[in-house]
């Protein structure tokens, strides 16, 4: 039997994980990440390998493959199920296993999350921020909610298992090397490619 560090882990991993499966799914979704992502990838150079950490069943990675063809894809996945469908896409490397267990065996030219950091226990969040920084060869990008300051939300009826915060702030203050190369913000109510209200930051590591 698994056993995890945080009841956030065992959240996702678990029945609610395979229910957020599969209510988020289809091409509406894929068509707003290619948008998303054609934002940020346009600010970036010479990517050639993405690593997204809590990947679900791949939409993101869906859309930056319209954008990278080429580009050498890799996933972390905490639940078993989002990472069968991964696996089907068949051009991914996909790694089942919690971001907090997750020991990178390489660099990649861009580590990213998207609507993770708001679900891992801040008291873990130090952890995960270097492992974005430790894989990165380059770029970071994370897309998020904000909050000037940290605040645990109520979530589908949930307690603790939602937290904004300014993650940007965070990882700029624990990385003297960083520098914010773009950043934007993506509302729920955009009338071609709406997010659930996300605020997105790519960062560089200074030369």
């Amino acid at each position: 039997m698994t056993t995890f560090k945080t009841p956030q882990e065992e959240f996702w991993a678990t029945q609610f994980g395979d229910e957020y499966m599969d209510r988020n799914k289809g091409a509406k979704w894929v068509a707003a990440n290619t948008h998303l992502f054609d934002r940020v990838i346009a600010s970036t150079q010479g990517i050639e390998s993405v690593v997204e950490y809590g990947a679900n069943i791949g939409l993101n990675l869906m859309a930056i493959r319209h954008l990278l063809p080429d580009v050498e894809l890799s996933a972390v996945e905490i639940n078993p199920k989002a990472a069968e469908k991964l696996n089907s896409l068949g051009d991914i490397k996909v790694y089942c296993e919690s971001i907090l267990d997750f020991k990178p065996p390489k660099k990649w030219s861009l580590s990213f999350t998207k609507g993770v950091l708001i679900h891992i226990n801040p008291d873990h969040l130090p952890a995960v921020y270097d492992l974005l920084y430790q894989s990165s060869s380059r770029y970071i990008c994370i897309a998020e909610y904000f909050n000037p300051s940290p605040v645990a939300i109520p979530y589908r009826g949930h307690l603790d298992r939602l937290f904004k915060r300014d993650f940007a702030a965070d990882l700029l203050d624990r990385f003297k090397d960083l520098r914010v190369v773009d950043y934007g913000f993506v509302w729920r109510r955009d009338s071609h490619f709406p997010q659930d209200g996300l605020t997105w930051f790519l960062f560089e590591k200074k030369s």
